[in-house]
């Protein structure tokens, strides 16, 4: 019998920690707490979970230090996130998915539409159905299996969204995909985001390939695709 997913629930709201422990372990998952953002940082080193429930507003260090200090370190960065917050303003959600954030959930929630969200995320971190190997457009390598990307030689690390996005639209092969789609494939069926939340997260994908930003082009009024060649007059290499 495979064990139980392993939660870090990270918020100072005593109440809905204690919430959210038991529903979710109602749900079946194995559930952690923390209530400030050191906490949070000692129990990941001691034992990194497979998803982490974080808040923004955290006393000592605040959420989004803390993912950040997570995707810099190597042993953590692979850790699906999910950003809990009392802001609901699309500015904080940017700022959320910036630091590395897979998805942003504003408070008031509902719990059920929380834990769905859990388990796609934690389904898209373990599917093993997913197409398999190597691709390469330009100077750009990705592994299917191991989830490794490489820009002219250069380790870089993605979150899983940013990772399922890039392979999208690499397995394309040069074919445009709109934003919808592409939150589809890297978020699941049924998550509602923003197109700016897309754009936000293609703009930190461009970043990270170092030398090799143009590949990823902005098709206006569709969407994004991946190609070697240069674009059109009605594409664009930056958004």
């Amino acid at each position: 019998m495979a064990l139980p997913k392993h939660i870090l629930v990270v918020d100072d709201e005593r109440d809905l920690a204690e919430l959210l422990v038991y529903n979710f372990k109602r749900s079946g998952f194995e559930v952690t707490t923390a209530f400030n953002g050191k906490q949070a940082l000692d129990l990941i080193a001691a034992r990194a979970p497979d998803l982490i429930l974080l808040d923004v507003m955290l006393p000592e260090i605040s959420g989004t230090e803390v993912a950040s200090r997570i995707r810099a370190n190597p042993h953590t960065a692979h850790i699906p996130i999910i950003m809990l917050t009392a802001k609901g303003e699309e500015v904080d959600q940017i700022v959320g998915l910036t630091v590395g954030a897979d998805d942003y959930v504003p408070k008031p929630f509902s719990m059920k539409v929380l834990i769905a969200r859990v388990q796609a995320l934690l389904r898209r971190s373990s599917r093993s159905g997913a197409p398999s190997g190597l691709m390469q457009v330009g100077g750009v390598e990705l592994n299917l299996d191991t989830h490794e990307v490489f820009s002219l030689g250069e380790s870089v690390k993605l979150t899983l969204t940013e990772f399922r996005l890039l392979a999208s639209l690499a397995q394309e092969n040069g074919r445009v995909l709109s934003r919808q789609k592409l939150m589809s494939r890297a978020m699941g069926p049924g998550v509602t985001v923003t197109e700016r939340t897309i754009d936000v997260h293609m703009t930190a994908i461009r970043k990270k390939l170092v030398g090799c930003a143009n590949l990823l082009k902005t098709v206006r009024g569709v969407g994004y695709r991946i190609s070697p060649e240069p674009g059109s007059d009605d594409e664009i290499g930056e958004p």
